[in-house]
């Protein structure tokens, strides 16, 4: 069975198993796939029910979901297919970054894996897509990234740089950009608390994205560019506990 023989629902529950898999780097409960999909439980069961006759998922009732082999190797064709296409929405079509999501979700299915490479070369094989996240290359294999952890979870004081940011909530990324935060930010940490009954950390902002890493041309490593930041520029802003736990730095 090839990834052009799987259903479109087929492809996508894969994808968002890597996607939670990558995102969390712990095992993948049902729970959270039908959150992530929006979908009843019953029904997720149902499809991780005939992933796991397809050969292309592990699951026991009431345990975890993994991947197997074969559906990793899926996975992470479709996994490279959305990032590139995000990738190129933004880069040539001009979309922010808080758009491109759902688009790349319908285009994933449609494309050919030679359009996929053809955009990966004009593109100069970017190795992050305008959210932070790895693009696989054509072999499958992921480009190295530091190591991350939340934003929540940080100590106070800590200075970091935002590697990735969630897509799957497009007014996060609208208020992410309002504030500055985007992938390539440098910040310091400087406190947690609650404010009007809302968790929310006060980070100030040692260093903004550089051009290249902009939310509107982002696509490379969002680390390659540090140097080119200035330190001297600060902007103290609070952000909401939500917000926060959706963005993965890693130290500077």
């Amino acid at each position: 069975m090839g990834i052009a023989e799987l259903s479109s629902s087929a492809q996508d529950y894969l994808k968002v198993i890597w996607d939670l898999q990558e995102w969390d780097k712990g095992p993948v409960q049902p729970t959270a796939v039908a959150e992530r999909t929006g979908m009843k439980q019953s029904t997720v069961s149902g499809a991780l029910g005939r992933l796991v006759d397809a050969g292309l998922v592990t699951h026991r009732p009431y345990g975890k979901v993994e991947l197997t082999q074969t559906g990793r190797r899926y996975a992470v064709t479709m996994v490279r297919r959305h990032r590139l296409l995000e990738t190129f929405l933004v880069q040539v079509l001009g979309y922010g970054w808080d758009e491109v999501h759902e688009e790349a979700d319908s285009l994933e299915h449609a494309v050919s894996d030679k359009m996929v490479d053809r955009i990966d070369e004009y593109l100069g094989h970017p190795t992050a897509d305008p959210h932070g996240d790895a693009i696989p290359s054509a072999d499958g294999d992921l480009p190295d990234m530091p190591a991350t952890s939340l934003l929540s979870e940080v100590p106070i004081g800590s200075k970091v740089c935002i590697q990735r940011v969630s897509d799957e909530d497009s007014d996060i990324l609208r208020y992410l950009v309002r504030l500055g935060l985007v992938p390539g930010s440098i910040l310091r940490v400087e406190s947690r608390e609650n404010k009007d009954g809302i968790a929310k950390f006060q980070v100030s902002t040692l260093a903004p994205a550089a051009p290249a890493t902009s939310p509107t041309e982002l696509g490379s490593n969002p680390a390659t560019n540090l140097e080119a930041q200035n330190e001297d520029a600060q902007n103290v802003v609070d952000v909401d506990l939500k917000a926060a736990d959706l963005i993965q730095v890693s130290m500077a």
